[in-house]
Parts: structure tokens; C-alpha cells; sequence
């Protein structure tokens, strides 16, 4: 078996490497268009028709020359339609889907799970400029992947969310935000988790304030008496805390009636 050797990844495109002493590459089009490698025609039209079908393609070249081509099939996760319902549930109406693919295999993925708006044939820059034109209609966005064609995506947006068990390091890393498994059903829980952490945070401060403002002019003015005084205080301190705990019985179905 012949050695495998300088493995390079395109990002965007496709990968290179030396096969013995063959020059390899596997990408797509724009991959062999940039190395000036020709298509035959009958490949171009297997192409245009898996295309037309939705699949993904790639292309195989060796020397210079185009040898091979292949379709495949990206399954769509079975909770991935429930889980932009539930996300557009807590609110969150407007959702794009950010894509490498052609538009035609974008738009056929989009369609199925329920969103409406896609940029396809994008690199990882061109992710980038998405988020940022996105930013400049919107005060925060907040972006989800898992490769490393979206980590700096991930880093330019507002938030950026990694799913965990099948995200690669680069975009952990970048994340603001790892979901620890590929469970996308925890995407809008952390929403609502994160907004109901946010409501009880303020509710935690009016009590403080309140007590506060309520205390000390009672007790420089002697309408409260020292002792009585300091009851209160400890009273609010722990009713704050019993009020901050109850995001440990936080149920997002119930929150959302």
C-alpha cells in the first residue's frame, strides 16, 4: 500500500496529499478550477444531476487529472426540525443556515427543517461577512457550529455556540458557549434557561434595592429599631438566594405557557 504524505486541508474546498508519488486532490469544483485541472464533460453532468438530486459532491484528481467523481448524503439529525420549532417558540423568529454547499443541496436542507433564509457556497470568510452583515441589521447574533470552517464564525458573532461531542477543537475553542453533547434538543433550553437566569437576576436586585432603600432611612431616622433592622437584612439576603435556586427546577415547557 502505497504511503500517504503532506495531507493538507483546504478549508472550504477540499484536502491534498501525496499517494506514493502521485499529487492527489479530493475537493469540489472551485478546488480543481483554482489548480487549472479540467472536468470531462460526462462528469460534469453526473455532477449537475446528483446536484439537482441535493447531494454534496467531490471531486478526485490525480496528477493533474481529473479521475473520479462522488455523491453523498449528509442525513439530517432526527431532532433537527423540532428543535427550530422550538427555537422559534422562545422567540427566536429570524433563523439563516450558514452553508459550504452548493445552493441547490442548501436550500433542499433548509426547506426540510424549517428555515427560510440560507447563504450557500460560503468559506470560512465568507461566513464571516454573513455574520457581520447580520450584525449590522441585528445588535447580537448568535452563531452554531461544529467545524472548522465555522470557527471564525463562531468567534465574530455575539455568541457562539459549539456542539460538543462532534465539534472539532478549533471551534470549542472559539466557542463562547460548548454544548457538551450533540443533543440539539438543549439549544433552546439554554435560551430559555438563559433568559429566565437573566429575569431572576433582576428580581434579585429590586428585592436588594428595595430592602435597602426601605432599611436605611428607617433605621438613621429611629422608625426601625437596629435589631429589627438587621432581621430584614438577612431576611432579603436569604430570600434572594431560595429565589436564585429556583433555576434549579427550571422546566422550559412549563415556562413557556
Amino acid at each position: 500500500m502505497n504511503e500517504v504524505s503532506d495531507v493538507q486541508t483546504m478549508a472550504g474546498r477540499g484536502l491534498r496529499a501525496h499517494v506514493g508519488t502521485s499529487d492527489i486532490l479530493i475537493g469540489n469544483v472551485a478546488l480543481l478550477g483554482e489548480n487549472n485541472i479540467a472536468i470531462p464533460t460526462e462528469a460534469e453532468t453526473q455532477l449537475q444531476e446528483w446536484g439537482q438530486r441535493g447531494f454534496p459532491t467531490m471531486l478526485v484528481a490525480r496528477d493533474g487529472q481529473t479521475i473520479g467523481a462522488f455523491a453523498f448524503a449528509d442525513p439530517l439529525r432526527s431532532d433537527a426540525k423540532s428543535t427550530i420549532a422550538a427555537l422559534q417558540k422562545v422567540g427566536i423568529s429570524e433563523l439563516v443556515m450558514l452553508s459550504g454547499d452548493n445552493a441547490r443541496v442548501a436550500s433542499s436542507v433548509a426547506s426540510a427543517v424549517g428555515i427560510t433564509q440560507t447563504r450557500a457556497d460560503l468559506l470560512p470568510a465568507d461566513k464571516v461577512k454573513a455574520i457581520n452583515a447580520l450584525l449590522s441589521e441585528h445588535k447580537m447574533v448568535a452563531m452554531i457550529g461544529d467545524g472548522v470552517n465555522d470557527a471564525p464564525a463562531l468567534a465574530t458573532a455575539t455568541v457562539g455556540v459549539a456542539m460538543g461531542a462532534s465539534g472539532t477543537d478549533v471551534a470549542l475553542e472559539t466557542a463562547d458557549v460548548a454544548l457538551l453533547s450533540d443533543d440539539l434538543s438543549k439549544l433552546p433550553f439554554a435560551v430559555a434557561l438563559s433568559r429566565q437566569a437573566k429575569s431572576i437576576i433582576r428580581q434579585n436586585l429590586w428585592i436588594s434595592l428595595g430592602v435597602i432603600c426601605l432599611l436605611v432611612p428607617s433605621t438613621l431616622f429611629g422608625l426601625a429599631p437596629l435589631g429589627v433592622a438587621i432581621i430584614f437584612h438577612e431576611g432579603s439576603t436569604i430570600l434572594v438566594v431560595l429565589n436564585a435556586l429556583r433555576l434549579l427546577r427550571f422546566d422550559m415547557g412549563h415556562s413557556a405557557k
